[in-house]
């Protein structure tokens, strides 16, 4: 999914402007078909080339339909598809790994892995390694829920539709979709202390550049005259 992030923290240098799931909407990664069975070797041949022929030029034939579509998108199976708890707003959640401490607001920049697929048959439409972006320009769901995690969680969201994408159409989530999500929440921090990491990249940034255009004018000075050399001619 298309997004500006910024690139400015040691655990948490890459918080972005916008999240996969912005609420006003997203181009997530293209929709693939369901995998198929790989090919059998009763129906995949190798073409032996001839003896004239050597033998990098030899021929590998295919059954039509046996090739997989890159990118491939898994389909997540049913029994993980499901929550056991449910929030006021319809959120359902389970908790998968569990951590104690703070908790981000929504108000806050996080670092999360996730993989998301629809509930209704697990088609996966999007996953992140590593990605940050700031908690209040998510969907509503995916926003309620990483409030409620501790860092090094990892939680599934059961998201509906009615707090999810609704009755718009997104990429590859059909209008009204439920959708659900894995989560694991890596980080989180302040407004303030993004600002304050941003501003010091900034700073060093400058500096860098400082550096680098006194060292080029220091190559490009002449080196001085030995004492008592005559100067050249002008």
């Amino acid at each position: 999914m298309a997004l500006r992030m910024i690139h400015n923290l040691s655990a948490l240098r890459r918080i972005a402007l916008a999240l996969p799931l912005v609420a006003a909407g997203m181009s997530p990664l293209s929709a693939a078909a369901a995998p198929k069975p790989a090919a059998s070797a009763a129906k995949a041949k190798v073409v032996a080339a001839p003896p004239a022929v050597a033998a990098a030029s030899a021929v590998i034939t295919v059954a039509p339909g046996e090739i997989l579509k890159v990118p491939m998108l898994p389909i997540v199976a049913a029994n993980f598809r499901t929550c056991t708890a449910m929030t006021a707003s319809g959120l359902g959640t389970k908790a998968l790994k569990t951590s104690e401490g703070p908790k981000p607001t929504k108000a806050d920049y996080v670092l999360v892995s996730y993989i998301g697929y629809l509930a209704a048959d697990g088609t996966v439409f999007d996953q992140n390694a590593g990605t940050a972006f700031p908690l209040g320009g998510v969907i509503a769901g995916f926003s309620e829920g990483i409030q409620m995690m501790a860092r090094g969680s990892i939680s599934r969201l059961c998201i509906p539709a009615a707090i999810g994408y609704g009755a718009k159409s997104t990429g590859p989530i059909p209008a009204n979709a439920d959708l659900v999500f894995q989560v694991e929440l890596l980080d989180f921090k302040t407004q303030a202390e993004v600002a304050k990491i941003n501003a010091d990249g900034a700073r060093q940034a400058q500096e860098q550049a400082r550096e680098q255009a006194s060292g080029a004018a220091n190559a490009e000075a002449p080196a001085p005259m030995p004492s008592g050399q005559a100067k050249p001619p002008r």
